[in-house]
């Protein structure tokens, strides 16, 4: 089952994406709706399409599939540090504490965008895609989402989207050298989509871990940069919903992305394993297809960037701790 968010005629919908066609839910029910549901109740989901009149799916406009409740980003693929490590330090590396757990950031869920968007970057001579696949959570009976096992939490996994955390390398890299960030080297614009697929539908994909052994891919202008297995994730999503569920909460609605695929799945780890700006970074006009199997295509195109209101430096003071 694919779930979505549309436009047509000027008019918001969201419902069921069946063969060629866009189904809405009747009733005012949402994609947020089937979230809450859960996973265990697709059949009384897929019932609130029933008579609803269709549209040709080429008709319609496809937005961001769900209203994100927060996005959580991973960094799950050992390959993607070893490449990244070597564009920003000069030589591949892979820290142990990378092995440890499968650490994330938060990033921005008000600039999310949908399949064929135009993302505005910021002012930057290093911009880059990422190609990830993400999970989508949904609600389990009896669970309030805390402190979840594995098992517990592949439960709360709804279904996948493809996810595009565009980025602004050098932004990122001024930022962290302060030990914080990547915030404003990705915030202006996350791509998810096309739509959501139910979990049911690539559970036959899982291997015994609960990877899932899919290939994806990235094209820039048509030609193919980027192509790894999802499988070759450090841990399998039911581990990342866990560990982001640790001490805290999950809820439906909630993004977790994979983080970056290897072998090309962003243009920085080629940068870094090339020790040259090749291929080139993203400028106004490129074009972005993510492509992964079993769920589809993402579409994205660079726009213009415009530059930003001028922030002055910090100001030193003379740390006198009394007011004058």
């Amino acid at each position: 089952m694919r779930l979505g968010r549309w436009t047509i005629g000027g008019v918001v919908h969201e419902g069921l994406l069946i063969d060629d066609a866009a189904v809405p839910f009747t009733d005012g029910r949402t994609v947020a709706d089937a979230l809450a549901l859960g996973r265990d109740r697709l059949d009384r989901i897929a019932g609130w399409a029933d008579g609803s009149p269709a549209a040709p799916l080429a008709e319609v406009h496809l937005l961001v599939p769900l209203i994100a409740a927060s996005v959580r980003d991973f960094v799950t693929f050992e390959e993607h540090v070893e490449g990244i490590s070597a564009s920003v330090d000069g030589a591949s590396h892979v820290a142990p504490e990378w092995y440890e757990a499968p650490t994330f950031y938060f990033t921005n869920p008000h600039t999310l965008l949908g399949d064929h968007a135009t993302v505005r970057p910021p002012v930057s001579s290093r911009m880059d895609f990422e190609l990830e696949v993400a999970a989508i959570l949904g609600g389990a009976t009896g669970s309030d989402g805390r402190d979840l096992t594995p098992a517990q939490a592949a439960r709360h996994v709804f279904g996948y989207t493809i996810m595009n955390d565009w980025s602004a390398r050098d932004v990122q890299s001024r930022e962290m050298q302060v030990r914080l960030g990547p915030c404003k080297g990705k915030d202006f614009g996350t791509s998810l989509g096309p739509w959501i697929v139910t979990a049911d539908e690539l559970d036959p994909h899982a291997d015994a871990e609960g990877f899932l052994e899919l290939e994806v891919e990235a094209y820039v202008n048509g030609t193919r940069v980027g192509h790894d297995l999802l499988s070759h994730m450090g841990w399998p999503f039911a581990e990342l919903v866990a560990y982001a569920s640790r001490d805290s909460i999950v809820v439906p609605g909630d993004v977790l992305g994979s983080g970056t695929a290897g072998n090309g799945g962003c243009l920085a780890e080629l940068w870094g394993r090339s020790g040259d700006l090749w291929p080139a970074p993203l400028s106004a006009g490129d074009d972005v297809v993510l492509r992964v199997e079993g769920i589809g295509a993402l579409h994205g195109t660079v726009g213009a960037s415009q530059p930003a209101a001028a922030i002055p430096p910090a100001r030193s003071h003379d740390r006198v701790r009394t007011r004058a």
